[in-house]
């Protein structure tokens, strides 16, 4: 599971919304929870975002989109072996 994760992000990061989508959209984890929130803010799909945070257990946020992907990337390789 924590490789794709990762691979969602990379994929994010790329520009690839589908390809990372795809990855996380059937992953049950808050981690991929806490994902689709940052893609469906990217899309500007902002209720559908605030769902997905509400099921990661996070705060709806307006920080960079990168600079929250980076924080995710983080917490998932110190917290998930």
């Amino acid at each position: 599971m924590k490789e794709e994760l990762l691979l969602a992000i990379s994929y994010a990061n790329e520009g690839k919304w589908e390809e990372a989508h795809k990855t996380v959209q059937s992953i049950e984890d808050i981690y991929a929870y806490w994902i689709h929130a940052n893609l469906h803010r990217e899309e500007g799909d902002i209720s559908n975002s605030r769902y997905w945070y509400s099921r990661a257990n996070r705060e709806f946020t307006e920080i960079d989109l990168e600079e929250e992907r980076e924080i995710i990337k983080r917490e998932i390789e110190e917290k998930l072996k």
